[in-house]
């Protein structure tokens, strides 16, 4: 297993602060935290994506915003205009969840569309699909990754953090033999809270860790 430093971890790290009580005082400490670790970037509400932009003005620290989210069962329309709106704010990365309940029914061009109309609005920021993997089973998370890539997707992404369960090994080597050597990254995302959590996660083939647990997992590391 190879040694991180902490430097190394923390470009892997979209510091997250996704619940519904965050105040302005939580997000100046959040990105004060991401400054002070230098995390990769900080992942937050749409209503906090400009005062997370002054805060980090300068640092290169991306700041990254949700669609759809926690549900996913949003009309597409309003998807690709929250994502839209979203990127005229300044957001550079766009963390989307997917329409679960159209992927449950199997019907997998609704999911692609979805998508693929937040893709588009999101012009030159990044798209991460968010796929709610404790939902789905292992034909479904393939399907996914498949509809994530012909909407011209950047990440496929474990989970919210509000579902039923978190990211998983299992779940990122089952999303990483599904890609094979496409152009597709993973995000893993939900329940990471240690330094074990996060490494294994990576070593399975995960490119970016999303967590609120960011500093408690570096901090495991000599500076």
């Amino acid at each position: 297993m190879k040694q991180w430093t902490r430097a190394e971890l923390a470009k892997a790290i979209d510091h997250s602060l996704l619940k519904a009580f965050s105040t302005e005082r939580m997000a100046e400490e959040h990105c004060a935290e991401a400054r002070a670790f230098g995390f990769y970037g900080v992942c937050v509400n749409p209503y906090w994506v400009r005062f997370c932009l002054r805060k980090l003005a300068g640092s290169g620290i991306a700041v990254c915003t949700v669609v759809g989210f926690p549900l996913g069962a949003n009309a597409p329309e309003s998807k690709a205009e929250e994502a839209r709106l979203a990127v005229r704010s300044g957001a550079g990365e766009i963390d989307m969840v997917i329409n679960v309940g159209a992927a449950k029914s199997g019907d997998w061009k609704a999911v692609e569309e979805d998508i693929r109309g937040v893709v588009a609005a999101s012009g030159p920021a990044a798209v991460k699909v968010i796929l709610e993997t404790c939902y789905l089973n292992g034909s479904e998370k393939a399907r996914a990754c498949e509809a994530a890539i012909r909407a011209g997707a950047r990440y496929v992404q474990t989970s919210t953090g509000f579902g039923t369960g978190g990211a998983s090994v299992d779940d990122i080597r089952i999303l990483r033999d599904a890609i094979r050597d496409r152009d597709l990254r993973i995000k893993a995302s939900g329940g990471i809270r240690t330094y074990h959590d996060a490494v294994q996660l990576l070593e399975a083939g995960a490119d970016r860790i999303g967590a609120s647990s960011g500093v408690a997992i570096v901090s495991e590391l000599p500076e």
